[in-house]
């Protein structure tokens, strides 16, 4: 038996800790099976210490202040830290424990005070300063000029230029966002996967279910200590099979009432002082920084530039989303009283009635595609797709440490056989595991003593777990969620550049085009012939199946849009606020909803109280950037089906240097526009979703 991290009590632990050296494993990735719990706090103490003794040595450095001593000093400071909180961060998202929880709470005000030691650091901000003013003299090479200027920027962002008084009163802020941030990240987790579950006894609640979802839901019950019953949980690929199949409306009800109720229930869990905390201090803190709003200050480092302009974008989106959506319900409607319902479509019927259109219209059943769509087939699809328009390849390793038992990792090479990088992939939903689906890394691709430091990536996702009967069979989305988060770790993996500061960092709203674009290859008819193969017969997906997917492209698209728009309107407006007040999130929340005139049949895709992209997670004022990137992604791919070749080798490498590799040397419009030629279109989008 493979003896993993935790619970964090390791008999036959060393006396070293293993972050305190490099490590001694294949490609330099995390030891996790030499990992203690007891580990972390004494590495981010002496982390802490050696970076406090970096930042001094530059401080003290009696040499007039240039690239060398001082920008390129802080930019490769930081190392120990950098390693520990890689491993300690990407683990408390993904295989957490009560333990991990109180360190996190521990190191919280710690991580805010050190970084707000360095940021607000005079002494360091005047040495910085000094090489911005005389960067053209210095004859700098143009990533040298980016970096001084990219720092300069930072610390005026983070208040540099602060009086005293105001530094100290920023200080706080900082601290209390770190802790309520992470409060309302430990609520959703405890209202998603302990605080409810669904369990079925009577068989006949199971009417309408595929087989395979009531085997997993079987399987659950199992887990959970509830053999022969079924149990359904808020976790997606759980509750969203439940939601399409189901004809037990009252249950269907039940389960989705469980989900958008999280952090809403008047308990210990409850969200609503939280968001409300988070956005009174938000605003605080912009104005403070000398911005109207924190929507102001976070969107003047994007590509959008201003709060109005993303408002005018997704309004423009919305007046095109609205009434497809709104026809969509109606037609939901008609069904409802065709069949004799006599009650109004509700949000908890939306999948439901959405299935039953999709196989009148389109002759078109969920369940009917997933047998083609096996984890492991849809891994190699996407594994394949990069090959065949990078050239890289994927050969997978067992001997390197995993942090649980599932995790598959892969050696990543050049197509001539040079190593790239290594990629670690977490599939299934457990109870340590926040949900969704994300890219993060343990190692970042990067310089070190004139060497290349290979990238370390990982994709985390929460996927239909395999039954005693098949296989892990993905939905459709599901399908297209591995290639969007595989879009993100090429990204990873591509990235080039000498300076931490700039090698793959881009503004927020570009961040979803290496993904998103990723996307565009799952669903084209010669990529699906290759990887799409049904799990017992080995047979080729038909083309009469291809046919409806391609045909069902722009089924419910006006509801997915206008489900999305909604939360990234909400999220606007949660941070176009100008004064720092006490706010009632729900009334904030429905006061919002109806300004923009959503309909009752629709929520937004998330509601205050579990909105982790904005509240617990690096989407404040940005969950919009999900559709900026998408204007992106469909003029860069209608780039490849223009060519009349998918996988066009120029127009690939064109994308991998300009958008991927090198995507952090200028602005992001710069950048993209190196690739394109031209200004993106948004017509490629809106014809993607029915929408023009």
């Amino acid at each position: 038996m493979t003896m993993l991290l935790f619970p964090g009590c390791n008999p036959e632990k060393k006396t070293e800790n293993p972050f305190f050296s490099e490590y001694q494993t294949p490609f330099q990735v995390p030891p996790f099976d030499k990992i203690d719990t007891s580990d972390y706090m004494p590495a981010f103490m002496k982390g802490i210490a050696q970076h406090n003794a970096e930042i001094d040595s530059i401080i003290q450095n009696q040499a007039s202040p240039d690239f060398e001593n001082t920008i390129l000093a802080l930019d490769k400071s930081g190392k120990l830290l950098t390693r520990v909180s890689k491993v300690f961060y990407n683990l408390n998202e993904a295989e957490t424990n009560k333990q991990l929880q109180s360190l996190a709470r521990q190191l919280s005000p710690i991580m805010s005070k050190h970084q707000d030691d360095i940021s607000l650091n005079e002494m360091l901000f005047s040495k910085i300063k000094a090489v911005y003013e005389k960067r053209y003299a210095l004859k700098l090479d143009s990533q040298q000029l980016r970096v001084v200027e990219k720092y300069f920027r930072d610390f005026e962002r983070q208040g540099a230029n602060l009086p005293a008084d105001k530094k100290e009163q920023l200080r706080k802020l900082n601290a209390e966002l770190s802790l309520v941030s992470l409060t309302f990240g430990e609520n959703v987790l405890a209202e998603t996967n302990e605080n409810f579950k669904l369990v079925i006894e009577d068989k006949k609640d199971l009417d309408g279910l595929p087989q395979g979802v009531i085997d997993g839901a079987a399987e659950t019950a199992k887990e959970k200590g509830l053999e022969g019953k079924w149990v359904f949980t808020l976790s997606k690929p759980s509750m969203i099979p439940f939601l399409q199949y189901a004809k037990n409306r009252e249950l269907r009800e039940k389960i989705y009432r469980g989900y958008f109720m999280r952090g809403n229930n008047g308990d210990k869990n409850d969200n609503k002082e939280a968001v409300a905390k988070i956005v009174k201090l938000r605003v605080e803190k912009a104005r403070l920084l000398g911005f109207d709003s924190y929507a102001a200050y976070v969107v003047d480092e994007n590509m959008a530039k201003t709060p109005a302009k993303v408002n005018e974008f997704l309004a423009k989106l919305w007046t095109a989303a609205l009434p497809v959506a709104k026809k969509e319900g109606a037609e939901m409607q008609k069904i409802i009283d065709r069949d004799g319902g006599q009650f109004k479509l509700q949000p908890w019927d939306w999948w439901y009635y959405a299935e039953i259109i999709r196989m009148e219209k389109y002759n078109l059943d969920e369940s009917e595609l997933k047998p083609y769509f096996s984890l492991t087939n849809v891994r190699d699809g996407m594994f394949m797709v990069a090959t065949k328009l990078y050239g890289i390849t994927f050969n997978k390793r067992t001997d390197l440490p995993v942090f649980q038992k599932d995790v598959e990792t892969y050696e990543v090479k050049e197509a001539d056989g040079s190593h790239l990088g290594i990629l670690y992939l977490d599939y299934y939903p457990r109870d340590g595991k926040r949900g969704g689906a994300w890219c993060t890394d343990f190692q970042s691709a990067g310089w070190e003593h004139g060497k290349k430091v290979d990238p370390v990536v990982s994709i985390t996702c929460n996927f239909t777990k395999p039954t005693a009967t098949a296989p892990s069979l993905l939905s459709w989305d599901e399908t297209t969620t591995l290639f969007h988060e595989f879009g993100h770790a090429l990204h990873g993996l591509f990235t080039e550049g000498k300076y931490t500061r700039t090698a793959g960092v881009v503004p927020q709203d570009y961040v979803e085009l290496p993904s998103q674009i990723n996307e565009n290859w799952a669903g084209e008819p010669e990529v699906l012939k290759a990887y799409a193969k049904h799990y017992k017969t080995g047979e080729i997906i038909p083309d009469n199946l291809i046919d409806k997917i391609q045909k069902s492209s722009l089924f419910n698209q006006g509801f997915e849009t206008v489900e999305y728009l909604a939360a990234a309107i909400l999220d606007m407006d949660y941070h176009d606020v100008t004064e720092p007040k006490d706010i009632n999130v729900l009334n904030f929340e429905g006061v919002a909803m109806k300004k923009i005139g959503l309909i009752s049949e629709i929520i937004p895709r998330y509601r205050s109280t579990y909105f982790s992209h904005i509240f617990g997670g690096g989407y404040a004022a940005g969950y919009y950037v999900y559709i900026w990137a998408a204007v992106l992604d469909s003029d860069a791919f209608n780039a490849f089906k223009s060519s009349g070749n998918i996988y066009n080798k120029e127009l690939a490498l064109k994308f991998r240097r300009y958008c991927l590799a090198e995507s952090g040397n200028d602005e992001g419009m710069i950048q993209y526009k190196k690739f394109r030629g031209q200004d993106p279109s948004i017509d490629p989008l809106l014809k993607r979703r029915g929408l023009q």
